[in-house]
């Protein structure tokens, strides 16, 4: 005499269910947290860049004798961008400018003002990433 046994295996349609609503839930509550995050790191990459910037900007200054109301261009700051005597101006650029020509997203301004960020809104940077 043979018994039969019906145990069917796999799951329900409410365990599917229940485990799409958690995975659901726990994406609701991750995204947004991941475009904070980024937002906040490309706001301090580009306060970085800018810090950068000025410090190559300041030690011309000093090098060349430059007077407070002279302006940079970017080939007379690239040697003291980077390491050597070449350095490289072509890996700063604001990361809402993408990378491009050098400094893309930055303007230089004079020796005795900080450089400024062509994206910065006068109140938050994040403000303008999308």
């Amino acid at each position: 005499m043979k018994i039969k046994s019906n145990s069917a295996t796999g799951f329900t349609l409410v365990e599917i269910m229940i485990v799409v609503a958690i995975i659901g839930l726990l994406a609701a509550i991750a995204i947004p947290n991941f475009v904070k995050a980024r937002k906040n790191a490309q706001t301090n990459a580009c306060i970085n860049n800018l810090r950068q910037i000025d410090a190559a900007k300041q030690q011309w200054g000093l090098e060349t004798g430059a007077a407070a109301g002279s302006t940079p261009g970017s080939a007379d700051i690239q040697p003291f961008l980077g390491r050597g005597s070449a350095g490289s101006v072509a890996g700063i650029y604001c990361p809402l400018s993408g990378p491009g020509a050098p400094l893309k997203g930055y303007t230089l301004n004079t020796l005795n003002l900080a450089p400024t960020c062509d994206n910065w809104d006068g109140t938050d940077h994040n403000a303008k990433l999308q």
